[in-house]
């Protein structure tokens, strides 16, 4: 039988999970305003006004949820020289080759861009929208900045989406990954297979 590391604990896990469905719920939520053709995502939350005011308040709580699984990891998410490594031989990693990528620790620089990008599409998704809520803070800032948030607010959400995406098809794509965030631990051999490093670390070297 296949040894195991705790690669997560049950409250990383259950953070993460919250995360995600928070996400879902936001996604779907604001696609509903997003094109008139998606606004019949809002018969999911009661209606258009419904789906307004909860919009909003999804969102707060997936930033706070968010933030600290940002102060728990971010640390480990540091971009290093490695990591630049890394990133010029991705090709490699695309093609199936994991035996040309350099060794990396806990995470690798794809993981890391992802854990940044989401960060700061949150913060900005956030900040524009705190700017544009109604009837709470809108009407302290002009119509223009109004327009403008509401611009980067979308772009944000793009990028946030994309992110994501490219986070679930990573952890499908890898085999033995997802069992990670469901049951906290993974198998030796895919520690050592996809992150020496940090399998060096957790063993001591064994």
């Amino acid at each position: 039988m296949a040894k195991l590391i705790q690669r997560y604990n049950d409250q990383e896990r259950m953070n993460h999970w919250v995360v995600a469905l928070l996400f879902c719920l936001a996604a779907l939520s604001g696609l509903a305003f997003f094109h008139p053709s998606l606004f019949f995502l809002s018969n999911l939350f009661g209606g258009g006004p419904w789906t307004r005011i909860l919009h909003p308040f999804i969102g707060v709580v997936m930033v706070l949820s968010f933030a600290r699984l940002f102060l728990r990891f971010w640390r480990q998410n540091i971009m290093t020289a490695a990591d630049k490594e890394w990133q010029a031989k991705m090709g490699e990693m695309l093609k199936g080759n994991k035996d040309a990528m350099p060794p990396v620790g806990k995470y690798n620089a794809g993981q890391k861009l992802v854990f940044w990008f989401s960060a700061g599409s949150l913060a900005v998704l956030l900040l524009t929208g705190l700017m544009f809520w109604r009837p709470w803070f809108a009407p302290y800032f002009p119509i223009v900045a109004l327009r403008i948030a509401v611009l980067l607010h979308s772009v944000a959400a793009v990028v946030l989406v994309l992110s994501i995406v490219m986070h679930v098809y990573a952890a499908i794509w890898v085999k033995g990954t997802i069992r990670a965030m469901t049951r906290g631990t993974v198998t030796e051999g895919w520690a050592k297979a996809n992150h020496p490093l940090w399998h060096k670390e957790v063993t001591g070297g064994r």
